[in-house]
């Protein structure tokens, strides 16, 4: 897992982080901070919207795995990465099933993911958004 070791996050940099590893024993998440997590499944996406969901049984713990985002992107490759957030403070272990994939169909034309942000990621990915500013787009 990841977490960011500033107070204040600056959307147009980049954020320093810190990769926490989930111990045999657990990990006790505390309240009040973002966790970066990543699915031990790499997923590919094509010809359907695929959708995450945290499992109730965690979600009754106060656990949320993804505080927004639970969309993915058609033809998107890779693993995902939760926003993981807590309530109060619950202990975690690796390797328990703490979310579920589903995929919707489309119907009609549809654009594959481009950004490339995100495509083919290994490990857990802390936000690029700053690279969004990197390039002005045009108004409409």
């Amino acid at each position: 897992m990841l977490v960011y070791t500033e107070p204040v996050l600056d959307m147009k940099n980049p954020n320093p982080t810190d990769t926490i590893l989930i111990p045999s024993e657990g990990l006790c998440l505390s309240p009040h901070r973002l966790y970066l997590g990543r699915t031990i499944e790499y997923t590919e996406t094509h010809r359907l919207v695929p959708m995450l969901e945290g499992r109730s049984s965690v979600g009754r713990l106060g656990l949320f795995v993804h505080v927004t985002a639970g969309f993915g992107d058609v033809g998107f490759c890779g693993f995902w990465t939760l926003e993981i957030f807590c309530v109060q403070p619950v202990w975690v272990y690796p390797g328990v099933q703490i979310c579920q994939i589903y995929y919707h169909d489309i119907l009609g034309e549809y654009e594959l993911y481009k950004s490339g942000k995100y495509q083919h990621n290994e490990g857990v990915q802390p936000s690029l958004m700053y690279r969004d500013f990197e390039s002005p787009k045009p108004l409409l």
